[in-house]
């Protein structure tokens, strides 16, 4: 993707569809469970999309970071309104009022956000997710993101995203969208009544490999 030192450079990509596209290819067999990918060397994007859950822990040690990937700032918009439905970043960047909680002595610090929305978020049809990030003195090459969606360990839905290449200690802007399906009125209620019951995994790749794990989990009861 394009980046500079200067400047975030700024790109949109779609991703899309529930994982059921997935399910379909796959039969139950091919299912890996969480403990399965802890005892593997290397884990790829194969390995997490035959997850059939939310995972408990994290696939990665946050403390190891080869490419320095830090992410800085994080943003969600709804496309159609251009509403600002959620906005993060470091304690740096003195633009934004809500900051980041990251403790340099936790590797899992900044690995784990939750969101609380109304219930009109899941209505949505679709929201742009933008993303601020730096990386270290190494070039990434294949930079993608799989990010899983679960409710009461059912899988709503995945995304997949591509970053691409982003050039050695660069800084670099990205806005995903969104794209939803809709939800019936009766699962909306569901899991408006079972706040953060509704979680995500978030899986960063490079050259296939992961190197990176955050979670999130959600309430619609705002």
């Amino acid at each position: 993707m394009p980046s500079s030192d200067s400047a975030a450079a700024k790109s949109k990509k779609k991703g899309g569809g529930f994982l059921s596209r997935q399910v379909a290819k796959s039969k139950k067999g091919d299912t890996l469970t969480e403990e399965q990918l802890l005892k593997k060397d290397t884990i790829t994007v194969d390995d997490v999309l035959r997850l059939d859950r939310a995972t408990e822990n994290y696939l990665v040690d946050g403390r190891k970071n080869p490419y320095k990937i830090e992410f800085t700032r994080f943003k969600i918009r709804d496309i159609e309104s251009a509403a600002v439905l959620f906005e993060i970043a470091k304690p740096e960047d003195e633009d934004h009022d809500t900051e980041m909680d990251v403790d340099e002595d936790d590797p899992d610090s900044g690995r784990f956000v939750r969101y609380r929305f109304t219930d009109e978020f899941l209505r949505l049809n679709s929201v742009g997710a933008t993303v601020e990030f730096s990386v270290g003195p190494k070039p990434v090459e294949n930079f993608r993101m799989v990010e899983r969606h679960y409710f009461k360990d059912q899988l709503l839905k995945s995304f997949d995203f591509t970053f691409g290449f982003c050039m050695p200690n660069s800084k670099n802007s990205c806005e995903h969208i969104y794209e939803f399906p809709k939800i019936p009125e009766s699962q909306i209620k569901d899991m408006v009544d079972h706040p953060y019951e509704t979680r995500s995994d978030s899986f960063y790749f490079v050259n296939n490999e992961l190197v990176m794990h955050n979670k999130a989990d959600y309430a619609y009861d705002g």
